[in-house]
């Protein structure tokens, strides 16, 4: 059996709960440190939580009473209390960045929930079930930052991780060109709740900041490969999106219109969707959907509500297949964002580093 000791910085936020809860009875991974801001710093975990709390389940008992870590002056000490880290900040972008390189030069591996560093080139950014083998960039990346252990994985956007593993089986043998996506998108995307976010009830905002861009961008880095010591991003497919807020609690909605090279038929992509098998699900990894892939055949399915938690909110759920007017096909798909698109993401992508041997426990 595997055993690693993790920290998880940022533990106060949305995120950093979700990665608590998703942890406190993990067979592979134990939970050591938890650490955030100096306002939490010495505090008991669920004192320095208090009313933020956000889980539907309690915090669990093997963490309340822990004490909370100071994640920016206490580097070296958590460094060297755990294997690695999961990282879910709320910061400025270039703090985010300088805190997780300290992190992986003080010989910490660090898996990031942020943006931060999605976009440096030696950073693999990684949806496991489909760009695993962009892990092989970290041994440029330990060399760039003079480490032996310590380096930067990071998962992608959330919303991506609905429209995005339905596209990526088909491209290989159709291609996949022109890709308009139109997201809906839940309020714990911006860690809120209904509670802290009264003015979201029975609303839609069609702004989210950044997320069109990274929408638009991201997909062509996970689409990209790896030449000599970096990540060249794809030059195709062409994506374009519009990103809206809705009044949901968990759970990323996305309408997809897709063009290929060469047009399949409904029956050819719905097998393909069937069959698709990813690394975790080959290695049967702890936080993998049996069924990553998950076509429903009515009309009036996903639903947020009723399909977010497929799988202990780790699958994908697809709908609505058919021909459209302008664009080959069309079609809607579903995940958990806070779960698949965030600390459920990051989870699976950290088993799949130590499957893989990227992260090896030191104790």
């Amino acid at each position: 059996m595997k055993n690693y000791k993790v920290g998880i910085i940022g533990a106060t936020g949305m995120v950093g709960q979700r990665f608590v809860t998703l942890l406190a009875n993990h067979p592979w991974f134990h939970i050591e440190v938890l650490a955030a801001s100096s306002r939490s710093a010495g505090k008991a975990y669920k004192d320095a939580v208090g009313k933020k709390w956000a889980m539907q389940a309690d915090i669990p008992a093997n963490v309340a009473e822990m004490t909370v870590m100071d994640a920016t002056a206490d580097i070296e000490k958590i460094a060297a209390a755990v294997d690695f880290v999961f990282c879910a900040v709320d910061m400025k972008k270039d703090e985010i960045k300088a805190l997780e390189e300290a992190y992986a030069k003080a010989e910490c591996p660090v898996i990031s929930n942020n943006s931060a560093n999605r976009h440096t080139p030696d950073v693999p950014m990684i949806i496991p079930e489909l760009n695993d083998d962009h892990a092989v960039i970290i041994d440029a990346q330990k060399k760039r930052l003079g480490t032996k252990r310590g380096f930067i994985a990071v998962k992608s956007n959330c919303s991506l991780q609905s429209y995005v593993p339905a596209l990526w089986p088909l491209d290989e043998k159709y291609g996949v060109k022109d890709v308009l996506v139109c997201t809906y998108q839940a309020i714990s995307g911006a860690g809120k709740t209904f509670e802290t976010w009264p003015e979201m009830i029975d609303n839609v905002i069609p702004y989210i900041g950044g997320e069109e861009e990274k929408s638009e961008i991201e997909p062509l880095k996970i689409w990209g490969k790896v030449e000599g010591d970096k990540i060249v991003p794809a030059s195709k497919p062409n994506f374009t999106a519009q990103c809206l807020r809705v009044a949901a609690s968990d759970g990323h909605m996305a309408a997809v219109f897709v063009r290929f090279d060469k047009k399949p038929s409904i029956d050819e992509i719905k097998k393909i969707w069937a069959d698709f098998k990813g690394y975790p699900q080959i290695e049967n990894l702890p936080s993998a959907p049996k069924q990553f892939l998950n076509y429903f055949e009515e009309d009036n399915l996903p639903q947020t509500k009723l399909q977010r938690n497929l799988e202990n909110g780790m699958a994908i759920s697809v709908g609505r297949l058919r021909e459209d007017t302008q664009y080959d096909y069309k079609f809607v798909c579903l995940s958990h964002n806070t779960l698949r698109g965030a600390a459920g993401g990051g989870v699976l992508l950290a088993e799949t580093l130590c499957n893989k041997g990227y992260i090896v426990s030191k104790f």
